[in-house]
């Protein structure tokens, strides 16, 4: 290999050939080889920088937010409407089967939550408790559940009761109830305000990055090696299974494909190989000094910093990671430096809840 100059990517597959006793030693090795990467032009790359800040209707909207989460529920007795929430029992069928899991007693439903299939929720609005409907849906072709995505259930529905909402009051007991013990709800009013702030910088950051991998990534034709999209494919099912099972369902149960992981798994590898590329020519290497600063702010929510950090620092498989994230930043303020970057006007809602609108109840 290195009197080809080549580099594998992965380990080989090695066909044995026979030989005769006395003679040489004959075989085949079948291995991936790293692609030759063309970086582009980085003063030619163009790249949007967004910009934004909070406003006074922002922070009314994230007080709104905050009341929900200490919002109380109380029965009524009408019919329910999309701010309501409905305690409900329900089994689903399909093809006439019960479906396994499909079913719940007592289930608490904000009616604009959209945290169950589409057209649940939507389903219940007018309705009164002791009422019972049946809904005709759909699952999602995505569904985390192979065998259900994409197929038609009905779902027989009784309404226990329907609940409205009663939001708390903005004042000192509001700012006491999330930690602001001094200074109420003006410095309650301050805090929220320095964490949006915060947020909104770290999501600014976070969207520069990702237009800067997109950008280098933009005129690539990279002939990717199979065996690391393989092994990349086989890391996210790994972290996916990982998650299902936090969620306490058993991922034995859930048929994950590794085709869905496919495109994912591609722009990861090479977008990889083109940082990898970036960072040999250009001689990058990872600031100590910011690393040291992300080790400190990791060790910062412990409760005895100082250990972690000598803990961090005591084994390079602990400090390689936190390096790695420290010199892929580095390498964006590398481009960001010598690219053509222009300011791009946005909102905190457009940037950090896309989709979404703030409302004022």
């Amino acid at each position: 290999m290195a009197q080809a100059k080549l580099r594998p990517a992965g380990s080989p597959t090695i066909d044995p050939i026979a030989s005769e006793p006395g003679d040489g030693l004959a075989y085949t090795a079948v291995f991936d080889v790293f692609p030759e990467i063309t970086l582009p032009e980085i003063s030619e790359l163009a790249i949007k920088r967004p910009t934004a800040e909070v406003s006074d209707a922002d922070v009314d909207g994230m007080i709104q937010t905050l009341r929900r989460q200490r919002q109380k529920w109380k029965r009524v007795e009408r019919a329910a409407t999309a701010a309501d929430r409905v305690i409900v029992d329900f089994e689903g069928e399909m093809e006439g089967q019960a479906i396994e899991g499909g079913s719940a007693e007592e289930l608490p439903v904000a009616l604009d939550s959209r945290r169950m299939i589409p057209g649940f929720e939507e389903g219940l609005i007018g309705a009164v408790a002791g009422e019972e409907r049946d809904l005709s849906l759909t699952f999602p072709d995505d569904y985390q559940e192979a065998k259900l995505a994409g197929k038609p259930a009905i779902f027989h529905v009784k309404v226990r009761h329907v609940e409205e909402s009663e939001l708390p009051e903005v004042d000192d007991e509001l700012a006491a109830g999330f930690g602001v013990k001094e200074g109420g709800l003006e410095a309650f009013l301050r805090e929220v305000r320095a964490n949006m702030e915060r947020e909104l910088a770290d999501g600014i950051r976070a969207r520069l990055k990702e237009r800067v991998m997109e950008a280098l990534l933009a005129d690539g034709n990279i002939e990717l090696p199979r065996s690391l999209v393989d092994e990349e494919v086989q890391r996210a099912l790994a972290q996916r299974r990982n998650e299902i099972t936090q969620m306490g369902v058993d991922a034995a149960s859930v048929d994950l494909e590794p085709e869905r992981f496919e495109d994912a798994a591609r722009r990861r590898v090479a977008l990889s190989l083109v940082l990898a590329e970036l960072i040999k020519k250009n001689e990058l290497k990872a600031d100590p000094a910011r690393v040291r600063a992300r080790v400190e702010t990791l060790a910062s929510t412990y409760e005895h910093p100082d250990e972690v950090i000598a803990w961090i620092y005591a084994d390079r498989s602990r400090l390689e990671p936190i390096e790695s994230g420290v010199l892929e930043d580095q390498v964006v303020d590398w481009v960001l430096e010598r690219a053509k970057v222009e300011n791009e006007p946005t909102s905190f809602d457009a940037l950090l809840n896309p989709g979404q609108t703030s409302s004022t109840p």
